[in-house]
C-alpha cells in the first residue's frame, strides 16, 4: 500500500491545474498546492471516506485559494487594461502580481489520464479561459451558482441545452431568465472539475433537502475565444456520474 504522503502526491498535478484556474499564476498555484498538502496531511486522520480523496483535496485547495484571493484583485492581460497603443507610446509597468501568467503544461496536466481528458484539461488552462475566469468573484471561480457571473462568461449568441429535454435557449437574456427563474433550483450547487469529450466540464451537485448535495448534471463548456459559446447540462446523473468515478452524494 502506498504511504499517506504518496497518496496525496498522486493528485498534485491535477490540484495545480485547479489552483491555476482560480489564481491565474503558476507560482501562486504551486504555493497553494503546497499549503493544500500541508493541511491535508495534518487532517488526514479525520478523512472519513464519505467522499473520494480527490474530492476532499479539491475542497481543501479551493479554500486555500479563496484565502489567497481575499485581499487580492484579479489578474489581467494588457489588452484588458486600456486601448490599443502605438509603437511610440511610453512603456509603463505593473508588478508581476498584476498580470495573468502562464503555467507549464507538465505542471498542470496529469499524465495518467486518457487523451480526451487531457485535451479537456488543456483547454481549461488556456490563457483565454483563465482570463475569463478572472472576471468572476473569487468564490465564483470555484464554480458556485451566480447567474450574473455565469452569464458574463457567455458569448452574446451562446446556447444552453439540457438533454434529455428538447428545449434549448440562445442568448444572454433567455439564458439569464432561465437560470434565475425555472433553473433557480440549482442555486447552492457544488461543482467539481472533470473532463468530458475533449471539453472542460464540471460535475454539478445540487443541494439535497435531506442534507449534503446530490449528483445532478455533467456540464460541458465549448469555448470561442475568451467566452463560452455552448453550455450543455447532461442531466442523466445516474448513468454518467459512475462513468467518471464520482459519488452520487457529497456530504454537507
Amino acid at each position: 500500500m502506498p504511504s499517506d504522503a504518496a497518496q496525496l502526491e498522486v493528485h498534485r498535478v491535477a490540484l495545480t491545474g485547479h489552483c491555476y484556474r482560480m489564481l491565474g499564476s503558476g507560482v501562486d498555484a504551486d504555493d497553494a498546492v503546497q499549503e493544500t498538502m500541508v493541511r491535508a496531511w495534518r487532517s488526514l486522520d479525520g478523512f472519513d471516506n464519505r467522499s473520494s480523496l480527490r474530492t476532499w483535496l479539491y475542497r481543501i485547495a479551493t479554500n486555500v485559494c479563496l484565502d489567497a484571493l481575499a485581499d487580492r484583485s484579479r489578474r489581467a492581460r494588457p489588452m484588458e487594461e486600456g486601448p490599443v497603443g502605438t509603437p511610440d507610446d511610453v512603456l509603463e509597468t505593473r508588478p508581476r502580481t498584476h498580470w495573468l501568467e502562464p503555467i507549464p503544461d507538465v505542471r498542470a496536466l496529469p499524465l495518467d489520464v486518457d487523451p480526451a481528458e487531457r485535451l479537456a484539461l488543456r483547454e481549461s488552462i488556456r490563457l483565454a479561459f483563465v482570463s475569463a475566469l478572472q472576471h468572476l468573484p473569487a468564490k465564483q471561480r470555484a464554480s458556485r451558482y451566480d447567474v450574473d457571473a455565469l452569464t458574463s462568461l457567455l458569448r452574446d449568441d451562446a446556447i444552453l441545452s439540457m438533454p434529455p429535454y428538447t428545449l434549448w435557449l440562445q442568448g444572454h437574456k433567455a439564458i439569464h431568465t432561465w437560470l434565475s427563474g425555472r433553473g433557480a433550483g440549482c442555486r447552492g450547487s457544488r461543482m467539481i472539475p472533470v473532463a468530458a469529450s475533449g471539453l472542460p466540464a464540471f460535475a454539478q451537485y445540487r443541494v439535497d433537502a435531506n442534507g449534503g448535495h446530490k449528483a445532478w448534471a455533467t456540464l460541458t463548456l465549448e469555448l470561442s475565444g475568451e467566452r463560452v459559446a455552448r453550455m450543455t447540462s447532461f442531466l442523466d446523473a445516474e448513468t454518467l456520474f459512475p462513468m467518471f468515478d464520482l459519488p452520487m452524494m457529497l456530504p454537507g
